[in-house]
């Protein structure tokens, strides 16, 4: 049976199906903004559904409106929760694609400004997300890691993670304070995976259902959503929350329908002959 909770950092527990941030403002990065009234609508029916863990960023945005703005608007002042993680490091460039990337000193600029729209005197937990929209590219990250660091130890954050990192920055990140999550893209690294697992961190992949950009195996996916009466969205949230007690899912939408569909996936259950057959 699926462990439905992690306990992020040893001291905030969590329900492992959360929620993404991103579409709430816009559908893509180059796309047109949403209703943001919407999207607030969406937040709330989130947390009455039980969410308490959102990931966000301040460059999840389209013009005015703003993925932090939405849920300070919906939620705050946040009594009782909901945990919510932020990433810090890209910038975006003119067309609203975040393809640039901070220097150390601006990474405070940063979390002062994702403290201020979310309403907020302290982050529960902050990424530093490395590179732009490519994958991990093995650059040094201690310094910047370092400034986040501090920040924690000024009581402006809760708990540390880093984003779309390879096994060495992983480790050198680790050298240089605790390292509480890992949102990288869901892949076949499993040794990543593994250590987080391990050392009971938590591993968040990032565009669980695609993004838009990732393929995902629709035809295994579409069989076994057959078998269970499910649709292909809810088998894959389920199989990426039965690869690890480690994983944590945030699947986003700005749809109040599909948010109700992804997260009735936290009552699937995939026999091993599901697993098997979406494994491979």
């Amino acid at each position: 049976m699926t462990i439905k909770t992690f306990s992020l950092g040893g001291d905030l527990t969590i329900r492992r199906l959360g929620f993404g941030a991103m579409r709430l403002a816009m559908g893509t990065f180059d796309g047109p903004a949403r209703d943001p009234r919407t999207g607030v609508a969406v937040l709330r029916r989130a947390v009455e559904l039980g969410v308490n863990h959102i990931d966000t960023a301040g460059f999840y945005g389209r013009g005015a409106v703003r993925a932090n703005e939405l849920i300070r608007t919906a939620l705050a002042p946040y009594r009782d929760g909901p945990v919510i993680a932020t990433k810090v490091g890209p910038l975006p460039g003119p067309d609203g694609v975040p393809s640039g990337q901070a220097t150390p000193g601006q990474l405070r600029s940063l979390v002062e400004a994702d403290l201020r729209a979310l309403g907020l005197d302290r982050l529960d937990l902050v990424y530093l997300r490395v590179g732009g929209m490519t994958g991990p590219g093995g650059e040094s990250i201690a310094e910047r890691f370092a400034v986040l660091a501090g920040l924690r130890e000024e009581g402006l954050i809760r708990h540390l993670g880093v984003s779309n990192v390879d096994a060495v920055q992983f480790a050198e990140a680790r050298t240089v304070a605790p390292v509480t999550a890992v949102q990288n893209q869901h892949s076949d690294d499993l040794g990543l995976l593994a250590e987080c697992e391990a050392s009971g961190i938590a591993y968040v992949p990032y565009f669980p259902l695609g993004g838009g950009r990732s393929p995902l195996d629709t035809e295994r996916l579409a069989k076994v959503a057959a078998r269970l009466g499910a649709t292909a969205a809810q088998v894959r949230i389920a199989s990426l929350l039965a690869a690890s007690p480690s994983v944590l899912a945030i699947p986003g939408t700005g749809s109040p329908d599909h948010l109700e569909e992804n997260l009735a996936a936290d009552g699937l259950v995939l026999g091993a002959e599901d697993l098997r057959e979406l494994r491979g």
